[in-house]
């Protein structure tokens, strides 16, 4: 089994027992808003020609490092109401540095900002952001005219050296890793002198819907883009609009919610979902299909109403590999056995994702079994048990999961869900019990 990620906390743990429902779950909750939708909206708006209002943004470790980040190379930052916050662009400028923590939107969106500046920027971040997969991109971006000094093995520590512009141009890419390598470049692409032409080549780009946000959100803004070639974005160069975003309610952070629904026969109603999404909510509703649940959407919000019956599934996940986790838990509860592929990629996100469930699950007594891009599980019964989290917040949804149906499975770390989340445990615990 390969290694995972490291173990070295940048905080006090913080313990936690999964709550096992006695009854089927019936809540009807309101989910903090969406992190892909709330990053990308930071940064669009760092780089428009007038201010932005994000309305219900998500502030959540991911969301605030972001905002530091832009706001230590010049924007100005207005995030201390919850519902609303304000960024007025400003001059870029360094010296700066910029703390990713363990977020892979910060340290993907940014440097090619950090190119837009006058000056130095360095980044830095967790030990295990440190391993995760970013030498595309400081490859790309020194193609474009960028300059990268880096001191380690081709991710952080670096440090982006600006003049105030970047001439832009054509870069073959390899994204398979992470489609934020692509959506780090066209975000800022727009203010490039020559604006920029991506063309990927390699293993197919995973995570494809956030591509289609990120493209979204730039035509949005005021950019032209071209997406119509497989494989090749071209943002043409010009000044992005400043402009109110309305952040939607982060699907992703819905999940393990929704599975709960399936997996006590129970009922869950995500609040303020809007009928037009720019998140991946088809294939949500096919899996969860699939697995046993029905999912309605209705002036109320989005509905997921289970059976108490779990099926097990064969799928690729490459489109929606942020739901291997909470879809993992599910598939350790059903009635028969589970294979998920297409997500070798998660082996670089905040942790080995596919190693640290086989592990932690196979802890617990699962029958599982990992490959170079996926999981095979065979459902049998588990036991209570220490689930190690590894600094990952899906880990710890994925423990949640099957903690419903599991007595005594404690988490090692819960604290880490404040990167998306710092809600969870309350919504969680709140939702089991009925006192949400």
């Amino acid at each position: 089994m390969a290694p995972v990620g490291n173990l070295t906390a940048t905080r006090p743990l913080q313990p936690w027992t999964a709550p096992t429902a006695t009854d089927p779950v019936a809540a009807t909750l309101r989910l903090p808003g969406s992190k892909s939708l709330t990053a990308r909206a930071l940064v669009l708006s760092a780089l428009a020609t007038g201010p932005s209002t994000l309305a219900k943004p998500l502030r959540a470790r991911d969301t605030t490092l972001m905002a530091g980040g832009l706001r230590a190379m010049g924007a100005h930052m207005s995030i201390a109401d919850d519902e609303r916050w304000l960024v007025r662009p400003h001059h870029l400028a360094g010296p700066a540095h910029v703390d990713v923590g363990l977020a892979g939107t910060v340290m993907r969106f940014l440097p090619p900002v950090a190119g837009l500046a006058e000056g130095q920027v360095t980044f830095d971040g967790d030990p295990h952001a440190r391993t995760r997969p970013l030498g595309p991109l400081i490859g790309a971006l020194g193609t474009l005219g960028v300059r990268v000094d880096v001191t380690g093995d081709g991710s952080l520590p670096l440090a982006v050296v600006g003049d105030g512009r970047v001439p832009g141009g054509e870069v073959v890419i390899d994204a398979s890793a992470s489609s934020q390598l692509v959506s780090g470049l066209l975000l800022a692409a727009p203010r490039f002198d020559r604006g920029v032409v991506v063309r990927h080549v390699g293993p197919p780009v995973p995570s494809a819907p956030h591509l289609r946000m990120t493209v979204q959100m730039l035509r949005a803004a005021g950019a032209a883009v071209d997406d119509g070639t497989p494989d090749v974005w071209v943002v043409e160069p010009g000044p992005l609009t400043g402009r109110g975003w309305e952040i939607e309610p982060d699907l992703s952070g819905a999940v393990p919610f929704f599975a709960a629904a399936l997996v006590t026969g129970g009922e869950v109603t995500l609040q303020g979902w809007p009928h037009s999404s720019v998140q991946p909510v088809e294939q949500l509703r096919a899996l969860l299909h699939s697995m046993g649940g029905d999912v309605t959407l209705t002036t109320s919000g989005l509905t997921v109403r289970g059976t108490g019956t779990v099926r097990g599934i064969r799928a690729n996940l490459s489109d929606v590999s942020e739901l291997t986790p909470a879809l993992t838990a599910l598939a350790m509860l059903a009635d028969s056995p589970s294979v998920f592929t297409g997500v070798g990629h998660i082996r670089g996100h905040e942790t080995d994702r596919l190693a640290a469930l086989a592990r932690e699950f196979a802890g617990l007594g699962a029958d599982v079994t990992e490959s170079p891009d996926g999981l095979e599980i065979r459902p049998r019964p588990l036991r209570g048990g220490v689930f190690r989290t590894y600094q990952d917040h899906r880990m710890a949804h994925a423990a949640a999961v099957a903690g419903l149906a599991v007595p005594g499975i404690e988490l090692d770390d819960v604290s880490c869900t404040s990167k998306t989340m710092p809600e969870f445990p309350a919504l969680w615990s709140g939702m089991v019990t009925g006192k949400n």
